[in-house]
């Protein structure tokens, strides 16, 4: 058995095979390759129109089955039937037989129409139950409104539209029936302009609500009646009223025949909502069925579909027997490959090649829960290309680190611990349920929060600091005087060492914050040194991969110059400065910053020197790194120059004198999975290569300086997180007795709430970005090629994830 490479470090190593699979079990032979997931196909028929490939017929097919079983999803999310999830897996490893293929395509067809009878009875049942409704209301309406204004039956009250009074002749004529509620008021303000204010208007609220068949759903509606004269301005109103959806009905004026229809109307309801209630138990027995099954359903069909899409990249022989196909697959799977695809291809023998290529391969690393989140992060800015350095692993520590410097709180990390620690102990239950988008954010990343927290636990350890507050864990290394007067600056007394971090004597001092202001400020530096060098030391490694000797010669060892030459030796500088007793020697520090801005305006002048032949040693490594610039400018294009004349020198040669021993080799044909191959001449060179040196340059100062975002948020966090106490807890202290304790209990509801919504949410929302910054821009930049395409093998895993 071949041993599996970890593929970590740098991409695996892949192979490009090629397949001949007999006809008769190609279809068998593919479902097995995506049972595996291993191999990533090449499109053979990439300059064929996508409906004129082998399987169109088959494909379309299987989209019309797929677009049934859309049509039963949203039914039943309308009905919120959920659709229950096969439990047996193990039946989904077989390839299903045509002829079962053939039995869900008639299947589905005849629940279509089943489902589809049923919807449109229904919809035909509730259109008659809104109109029956909407004429009952209408005949109650009229009636409450003539009994409301004095009459029954309208007999002997006289009419009086003219005076702007309440119509009550017999002979007045009137428009009633029922609106949607949010188009009363349009239809008033319609029929007031139009017939300029001669009508009478009244309308009333219903309070059941109403099923409208233009949305398909139950809203609010208004009874109205209007009275008016004259049959052309009442077919004004008419088409006014229906050109704004209302349903209008005839309703006789006397109480007697009201009731007598309003009986009728009530009789013809009540039968028809048993027959409504019916056909709806039949539909939604039927949805229920088939929630039960349409996810083995839907599984089947839509890896059959896949199936057949990766068969139409593959090709044929001149007589169709044999199907071929190619595909990238990891060096050390060939074997599991070539074992499953005899054991299914028994009786007809499959031939696996291994070619050899000239293509670029996909780049793969394999991950596992813990790392794959780690990776994503890195995978977002750029694929690597094949076989470069993979930022993915140094990330899993660097990340969170750098996160942890920003974030140092001891009790704001155990409270990311925490919550991450849930995610992780719950990951089999969580990752069973469907989740949002912010969520699943979350769940992913949660090997990421874990060791955020984490880090953060242990860098608050090192400030000092929990929740703005500092702990004696260890003897202080500082002793102050006894007696002291009031207002008096007292100086402290050094008699020691404080085990681990920063001494909780310096908590509360008025220089605390001077003193933690530098102390974070040249850890920034150092750390963001640390970081630089080491990813700048990934290049080596893809150099003395790539057998690149003039990118080492002409880019690493100048590069490695310049940068450890400047900020390399102000580093030096940060940690010999602290390991000098100042005090004790009875000098002023020299300020660093100075120094490295007089190192370069004035050479070889030292206003305060740090060490003994401080001079030399400056003036010594800016002439390197003054060389370093067109080192690294002119290196590498001289050599391309010389290599092209080269040649040109050769191919002149071979044109003007031939040669019978020359071997012309074929070129390979190209189609859409072959890199483009440009040319380019001395001069596209030099240009790169200046963009190169100048962007290298400036770099190393900007980077440099954007680890200060180190300092700076941490800072930030700090000072965020003492306001928030002073401003909550502490007042919180002050009262006694009962009004203390309520007082406490809410301010501490307060503080605690604040601190996870702002400390904890946004505040390590924005360390974790300005990490992630640092990995992109200030890490990466340093070694990472890119360029490179994503390993995609043709499998069945999560195929309904964004369906079901």
């Amino acid at each position: 058995m071949v041993e599996k490479e970890e593929a970590v470090f740098r991409s695996a190593e892949m192979s490009l095979v090629q397949l001949y699979v007999p006809t008769e079990v190609s279809r068998e032979v593919v479902y097995e390759i995506g049972q595996l997931n291993l191999v990533q196909f090449r499109d053979l028929n990439s300059k064929v129109n996508e409906f004129q490939r082998s399987f169109v017929k088959e494909l379309r097919k299987l989209d019309n089955i797929e677009r049934q079983f859309f049509s039963f999803k949203t039914q039943l999310d309308k009905r919120d039937i959920a659709i229950k999830a096969y439990p047996y897996a193990s039946d989904l490893a077989r390839v299903a037989p045509q002829s079962e293929i053939d039995e869900y395509y008639e299947n589905s067809s005849l629940l279509e129409d089943r489902v589809n009878q049923l919807i449109e009875s229904n919809e035909t049942l509730y259109k008659k139950q809104q109109d029956l409704q909407s004429k009952k209301y209408t005949i109650q309406g009229v009636g409450n409104f003539f009994a409301s204004n004095g009459s029954s039956s309208g007999v002997n009250i006289t009419d009086d539209l003219e005076t702007g009074g309440v119509p009550t002749s017999s002979h007045s004529s009137f428009i009633a029936g029922v609106i949607n509620r949010d188009k009363v008021a349009v239809l008033q303000q319609i029929l007031w302009r139009v017939l300029r204010g001669n009508l009478y208007y009244h309308t009333e609220e219903l309070t059941e609500k109403i099923y409208d068949d233009k949305s398909n759903t139950f809203v609010e509606k208004n009874f109205f009646i209007i009275f008016s004269h004259g049959s052309l301005i009442f077919q004004r109103i008419k088409k006014i009223c229906e050109s704004l959806d209302a349903s209008l009905y005839d309703v006789d004026i006397t109480s007697s025949l009201r009731e007598e229809a309003l009986s009728e109307t009530d009789a013809k309801l009540t039968d028809l909502s048993i027959v409504l209630e019916q056909t709806e138990n039949a539909l939604s027995t039927e949805l229920i069925a088939i929630s039960k099954e349409l996810a083995k359903w839907w599984e089947i069909i839509a890896r059959e579909k896949a199936v057949y899409k990766t068969m139409n990249r593959c090709d044929y022989d001149d007589g169709r027997k044999t199907l071929v196909a190619e595909g990238w697959i990891p060096s050390d799977e060939i074997q599991t490959l070539t074992t499953t695809v005899k054991t299914t291809s028994q009786s007809v023998p499959t031939i696996i090649n291994v070619l050899e290529t000239t293509r670029t391969p996909p780049t793969f690393h394999r991950t596992n829960k813990f790392t794959d989140a780690f990776q994503n992060i890195c995978d977002a800015y750029g694929i690597a290309s094949y076989r470069e350095v993979n930022p993915g692993l140094p990330t899993i520590i660097t990340f969170p680190f750098m996160f942890a410097i920003m974030f140092g709180d001891l009790g704001h990390g155990f409270i990311l611990f925490l919550a991450a620690l849930a995610l992780v102990l719950n990951e089999k239950k969580l990752g069973a349920m469907k989740r949002d988008e912010i969520f699943d954010m979350a769940f992913s990343g949660r090997y990421i929060l874990l060791l955020m927290g984490i880090f953060s636990m242990y860098t608050g350890t090192l400030y000092n600091d929990v929740f703005s507050k500092s702990m004696t864990l260890f003897n202080s290394g500082w002793e102050w005087p006894e007696h002291f007067k009031l207002g008096e600056t007292v100086l402290g007394k050094q008699v020691g060492t404080y085990a681990f971090g920063i001494d909780s004597a310096w908590h509360g001092t008025e220089n605390a914050l001077l003193f933690t202001n530098s102390y974070k400020m040249k850890l920034s530096i150092l750390m963001g040194y640390v970081h630089m060098s080491y990813s700048y030391g990934f290049s080596l490694v893809n150099y003395l991969n790539f057998h690149s000797v003039i990118d080492i010669v002409g880019n690493f060892i100048p590069g490695l110059i310049f940068m450890q030459g400047i900020f390399g030796y102000l580093s030096l500088c940060i940690v010999y400065k602290w390991s000098v007793d100042w005090y004790a020697i009875g000098e002023q520090p020299p300020g660093l910053l100075n120094m490295l801005i007089s190192m370069f305006l004035s050479p070889g002048t030292i206003a305060e020197p740090l060490y003994s032949g401080q001079s030399t040693v400056q003036v010594v490594l800016l002439c390197g790194a003054l060389i370093c610039v067109p080192w690294l400018l002119l290196v590498k294009p001289l050599y391309f120059k010389r290599k092209l004349d080269k040649e040109a020198a050769e191919a002149q040669y071979q044109e003007l004198h031939g040669s019978e021993t020359t071997v012309h080799e074929e070129e390979p044909e190209h189609d859409d999975d072959d890199e483009d191959h440009e040319e380019h001449n001395f001069g596209d060179i030099m240009i790169h290569q200046v963009i190169h040196t100048i962007e290298f340059c400036l770099n190393c100062v900007s980077h440099t300086a954007s680890y200060l975002r180190l300092w700076a948020l941490s800072l930030a966090h700090a000072q965020l997180s003492t306001v928030l106490w002073s401003m909550t807890m502490a007042i919180g202290f002050g009262p006694t007795g009962v009004f203390g304790v309520i007082m406490v209990f809410c301010l501490f509801a307060m503080w605690f709430t604040l601190t996870v919504v702002i400390l904890v949410l946004m505040e390590g929302t924005s360390a974790m970005l300005h990490s992630l910054r640092l990995h992109w821009v200030e890490s990466m930049s340093k070694f990472f090629i890119g360029g490179g395409s994503p390993y995609e093998p043709f499998g069945f895993k999560d195929l309904l994830s964004d369906i079901l």
